[in-house]
């Protein structure tokens, strides 16, 4: 599949097709998808935190999950590192968090505060405490997604921790 590089170029695949990254992401951007924060603690104990569209279910059996990292974000090498995260489903009224969390440049020390948040059992990384749905994972595969990486992690926590929350 054809696409841009970086500095806005088109590019063609090897069937001589381009494909307008501009048009692109406004052809995606049409197909709702609920919004979830993923977290993790780096190793020196500081919390990270970014909004993600790309989340799903991929297997009953083991339990897995996958959320896609844009390779240039500073989340991107820390969940790959820590390999211990959690997804946070955002109800409706959670546009405010999922703008912050998505502000890039944001000062990281202290990113979760004004968040209520609680600590996942199983990880230990912040779960949003308005969340419809927590999701704990360790990290089972990583592969290649182009310019995002494709996490896959296996389910070792589940909880909701406001079940009146609208989804």
């Amino acid at each position: 599949m054809g696409g841009e590089h970086a500095d806005g170029e088109q590019v063609e695949d090897e069937h001589g097709q381009g494909v307008d990254s501009t048009l692109f992401r406004g052809v995606m951007g049409r197909f709702a998808t609920g919004v979830a924060i993923v977290t993790t603690v780096s190793d020196d104990g500081a919390d990270h935190a970014m909004t993600v569209n790309a989340f799903t279910s991929v297997s009953l059996d083991p339990p897995l999950v996958m959320f896609c990292a844009e390779r240039t974000g500073r989340f991107h090498d820390v969940v790959l590192a820590t390999g211990r995260w959690a997804v946070s489903v955002l109800p409706e009224d959670m546009r405010d968090a999922s703008q912050w969390f998505a502000t890039r440049g944001r000062l990281l020390d202290g990113q979760l505060r004004g968040w209520a948040h609680t600590r996942g059992p199983a990880t230990g990384v912040p779960i949003l405490s308005r969340a419809v749905a927590a999701v704990e994972c360790r990290t089972h595969a990583v592969h290649d997604g182009g310019d995002h990486t494709i996490v896959v992690g296996e389910v070792v926590g589940l909880d909701v921790p406001d079940p009146d929350g609208r989804r």
